[in-house]
Formats: structure tokens, C-alpha cells, sequence
């Protein structure tokens, strides 16, 4: 890959719960951080609103059997073998996230396929060490919020999932889950530097009361903002998410990476 090759930004919007401005947004931030040629796709039910720098693209057919309705884990129809009639090097994100920072980092390194370890983004779990193999698993997981991959390149994914769909969701509680076991198993799962993805809340808010005395800010090397687990990226705009041991205080530098100018 050359980089005057254009590369692919992919996102997936479908029903309420995020709107055409959200995805608008996104591309926003996508165009201030990164320079080279891409193309913006949003896999979407309903494409009305989005900016004519965003191509709209119907959701991809996860293929499930005939009486299976189970949707949840739509994210998994992209890795059909034949997405859109796409082809080349693709940067998925999710719409409930910040990007702050360049992001030519994430075409460059070297591998099939990178995707941030879940663990990275949360505080460590004690508990789970009671069940040696399970926490072995737990920290082996991706968060398909931020991953690369090559479009068509890793359609056993959903061929797994295809398989026997039912044991699948009975298997594995999330489909983030069951798509890094996958990759495992092909020797397919890579994670980017711990650093450059980080939490809200674990990585930019002081902890406990601390963080009555210090605003969030963003930790160095830190290169696009998630939310995961609560306080909801929803809520920290609108002026929630505070807990009595947790204050969240001013994130105007925060809201100017996010805004749509």
C-alpha cells in the first residue's frame, strides 16, 4: 500500500440511536486528521443528512439462515468477502468516538490485521484471575471500535458465525468476542500501542477526587478518545456522566476535536 493509494474509512449507522450528524461529525474529524486520499463509507439504513463527503452504502448482509433474526452482531457482515463492491485497506471506527490526533499511524504498521486489546481501556480486574483461562481469553478480546483490516481478507469470520450461529451467541456473550477468537485462531490478531486509543473515563479524568482538582485532559501519544463503559460520549456533551468520586470538569478542548465546524 502507497500513500497515494486511497485508503477506506468505514462506519455503520442504523436505527435511533445515532443520527446523520453524528456521522457527519466523524467525517469531520477524519478529514482534519488525516491527509491522505481516503474515501468515507457509512453503512446505514437510512442515509438522509449525511454530507456529500460521505458515501452511503446499504448495511451489509450478515447471510443469516431463514427464522434467524438476530441482529445484534451485524458489525461481523463486514467482513463478507464481497463488502460493497470494495476492495483495499479499510479503517473502521465507531461513532461514539473522538479522533484527536493524526491518523496516517493506523495505515502504517505492518501486519493482516490491528484492532485495540479491550483490556487497554479499562481498569485492571482482579477478580477475573479466579478463572486463569478465562482472564487468559478476556484479555485476548479486541474492542471493534477502532480496527484495520484488508477488505475481503478475512471472510472465515463470518463464515464461522454462519456456521452455526446459535452456538456462536451461546458461546461468547459479545461479538467482539467471537470475531478475536477467530482472528486467533488464523494468527490474524494484532493490537495497536497501547496508548494511542484511550478511555474517557480510565485515561482523561483524574481518578477519585482527584479529579476535583484537575480538569480531563488528553495523555500524550493518545490519538483517538473512547467511551467505553459509562459515562456514554452522549452524556459527557450534555453535561453528565458525573459521580460523586468521578467530577468531570471542563472539556472544552475535548468538545473542539468533536464539533463539526
Amino acid at each position: 500500500m502507497t500513500v497515494d493509494e486511497p485508503v477506506l474509512i468505514l462506519t455503520m449507522k442504523w436505527g435511533t440511536l445515532y443520527g446523520a450528524a453524528d456521522v457527519n461529525r466523524l467525517a469531520a474529524q477524519v478529514r482534519r486528521h488525516l491527509a491522505r486520499p481516503h474515501r468515507f463509507i457509512c453503512f446505514t439504513d437510512d442515509a438522509a443528512g449525511l454530507d456529500t463527503g460521505v458515501e452511503a452504502m446499504p448495511l451489509p448482509e450478515l447471510g443469516l439462515p431463514q427464522g434467524h433474526g438476530d441482529t445484534r452482531w451485524r458489525k461481523l457482515g463486514l467482513f463478507r468477502r464481497d463488502l460493497g463492491g470494495l476492495s483495499g485497506t479499510a479503517l473502521f471506527l465507531d461513532l461514539d468516538l473522538v479522533v484527536v490526533d493524526d491518523l496516517s499511524p493506523f495505515f502504517d504498521l505492518p501486519g493482516e490485521f490491528f484492532i485495540i486489546r479491550d483490556d487497554d481501556l479499562f481498569r485492571a480486574k482482579p477478580l477475573r484471575r479466579v478463572n486463569p483461562a478465562r482472564d487468559r481469553f478476556l484479555h485476548s478480546v479486541g474492542n471493534s471500535s477502532v480496527f484495520r483490516y484488508r477488505v475481503g481478507a478475512h471472510g472465515y469470520v463470518l463464515d464461522a458465525y454462519l456456521a452455526d450461529p446459535s452456538a456462536a451467541t451461546s458461546s461468547f456473550e459479545i461479538s467482539q468476542q467471537f470475531q478475536s477468537a477467530q482472528l486467533a485462531a488464523h494468527g490474524h490478531l494484532n493490537y495497536w500501542p497501547e496508548g494511542w486509543c484511550v478511555s474517557f473515563k480510565n485515561d482523561c479524568v483524574p481518578r477519585h477526587l482527584r479529579s476535583y482538582l484537575r480538569a480531563p485532559c488528553l495523555p500524550d501519544g493518545a490519538k483517538i478518545v473512547l467511551f467505553a463503559g459509562a459515562p456514554k460520549m452522549e452524556d459527557v456533551f450534555a453535561g453528565r456522566g458525573h459521580k460523586w468520586y468521578r467530577r468531570i470538569g471542563n472539556i472544552d478542548w475535548l468538545r473542539k476535536a468533536w464539533a463539526n465546524p
